[in-house]
């Protein structure tokens, strides 16, 4: 039973390396947002699966860091990469592509900072690897479509929101969490209010068939979220 929380955090790991692949060997944006699903869903339940089992490790706590890198840092990274690169060839820049490589840069130095950091037990200095993936993951795929159209300002776009996400990767500024403390709607009000929120934005854009942007808007729900109510407290 104690070896469950590592079990699920190798899933975690095996999803992130194939969301690498389906984006770099077969150039398929959904694939690889699927598998950055699957790995958030498994990074939630193997924390999930620690605190009922109480089964805490060191190695636990290294081996969710490292599948954490790959599955939010490297997959969102070569998603970008990959798009920077179709968008080059509108473009003629090159080299531009390698600077989505900062993207598991950022995200390695945002764990680091949060393994040694005692203050973020119930909630997060900064925006947490996993919402930064899954912002990338669904944005790209949405913005696929129009690259022909206007691919000189979608780069700068994509570059400017990779230094944003990078900083609020790196930051102070606190952000709410998803541990539920009880199901009381008091304890919870602000997870409460971005689930319902998201779900809505889902279902609207789902009917419009452009699910994926209803999602990347809930990351960006989060972060405008995290910052209302920081100033009200």
């Amino acid at each position: 039973m104690k070896n469950i929380p590592n079990f699920i955090t190798c899933l975690n790991l095996f999803s992130g390396c194939l969301a690498c692949i389906m984006i770099l060997t077969f150039d398929s944006y959904l694939g690889a947002f699927i598998f950055v699903i699957f790995s958030a869903i498994f990074d939630f339940l193997d924390g999930l699966s620690a605190r009922l089992l109480k089964t805490y490790s060191k190695i636990g706590k290294e081996l969710d860091s490292l599948a954490d890198v790959i599955s939010f840092g490297l997959a969102p990274g070569c998603i970008v990469y990959t798009y920077l690169a179709s968008l080059s060839n509108y473009t003629g820049w090159i080299y531009i592509p390698f600077i989505a490589f900062l993207l598991p840069v950022f995200s390695a130095l945002r764990l680091a900072k949060f393994n040694i950091d005692t203050r973020q037990s119930s909630s997060f200095l900064g925006l947490p690897v996993p919402a930064n993936a899954l912002f990338w993951a669904s944005l790209i795929p949405s913005f696929h479509y129009y690259t022909h159209i206007q691919p000189l300002l979608l780069l700068i776009i994509i570059i400017f929101l990779l230094f944003v996400f990078g900083f609020l990767m790196l930051s102070e500024i606190p952000m709410f969490s998803l541990k539920f403390k009880n199901l009381e709607w008091k304890d919870n009000e602000w997870p409460f209010y971005l689930i319902t929120l998201s779900i809505a934005m889902f279902g609207v854009f789902f009917y419009w068939g452009m699910p994926l942007l209803g999602i990347n808007l809930s990351i960006i729900a989060y972060i405008i979220m995290s910052l209302i109510k920081n100033t009200i407290k």
